[in-house]
């Protein structure tokens, strides 16, 4: 019988750490750590087989320079890294992000894309990475997690909004768009984060959804879960407009952001068509009721 891993879990009263908290602990001793709460100093790491670093500033609806990014997505990270990998821990797993390659576009993402971060997270994330993926060597392995939207059950931001509008308006100006998004439901992300530690992989993963979704389908699928009747028409000059008004809008609605992590699957589980534990149908359905008991 193999020994349980002993996990520190940075990021665990967040989105992502309190869903894997509360589905792994039976798996994985988690020790958690909080950079606000905690004191680093005190931190020991001794008997700790893998970090899953977490915690991160995200985008701010305020403007926020680059330093703010820089003192908590770079230098806490590779301080947490690099006591760990004296300490003798064996595996570093960093959640980064899709904003290190930059922002909408036509052709889909891979792990070896070009990365041209456009704002200040996505700049940060990068250069995590990089210092990250010095600190490897033969004894400690670094495992980077780059996603997409992660959505779930308490999702909040521009899904949440979305999903706020949907409940309100039964007509909205969505119909026909045919973009494609992709999305991770936060169960599937977990699943990558458990077999990325459970299997000791070392490099870069493109953890998403089983396929991409446009504006138009996503709508439709929150209104399924809802159970209510919406209209999604297309309003001539509407997407122009928006695009001159709300740039940022715009591009969230009617531009593509593709992940093809066909690489990765195949990386992890041999297969590039091998299934995630849920659809993303069932993501959407259980985004909006919550996972069966």
């Amino acid at each position: 019988m193999s020994k349980i891993k002993k996990i520190l879990l940075t990021g665990a009263n967040g989105f992502v750490g309190s869903y894997f908290v509360k589905n792994f602990s039976d798996k994985f001793k988690i020790k958690t750590f909080s950079f606000r709460r905690d004191d680093f100093a005190a931190l020991d790491l001794n008997d700790i087989d893998t970090v899953v670093h977490l915690s991160a500033i995200v985008h701010q609806m305020k403007e926020t320079g680059y330093a703010a990014y820089e003192d908590v997505n770079v230098f806490q990270s590779i301080s947490l890294a690099k006591k760990a990998k004296s300490s003798g821990v064996k595996q570093f797993v960093y959640m980064s992000s899709v904003k290190v390659y930059g922002e909408e576009n036509d052709e889909s993402y891979t792990e070896n894309s070009l990365c041209h971060p456009q704002d200040n997270y996505g700049r940060s994330k990068l250069e995590a990475e990089k210092k990250l993926l010095e600190l490897q060597d033969d004894g400690f392995i670094i495992s980077v997690i780059r996603t997409p939207i992660v959505y779930g059950y308490g999702v909040k931001a521009n899904i949440k909004n979305l999903i706020n509008l949907i409940k309100k308006v039964s007509v909205l100006p969505f119909g026909n768009i045919q973009n494609r998004r992709s999305m991770i439901y936060i169960g599937n992300l977990c699943f990558f984060i458990d077999n990325i530690i459970e299997k000791q992989m070392e490099g870069i993963f493109l953890a998403s959804d089983d396929k991409p979704l446009s504006t138009t389908e996503l709508c439709r699928l929150i209104a399924n879960s809802l159970n209510k009747k919406i209209y999604l028409v297309k309003i001539p000059f509407f997407e122009s407009l928006l695009k001159i008004v709300k740039p940022s809008i715009y591009k969230r609605l009617f531009k593509s952001l593709e992940l093809d992590n066909r690489q990765t699957m195949k990386k992890l589980f041999n297969d590039e068509n091998s299934k995630l534990p849920y659809t993303v149908e069932e993501g959407i359905k259980y985004m909006i009721k919550g996972e069966p008991k």
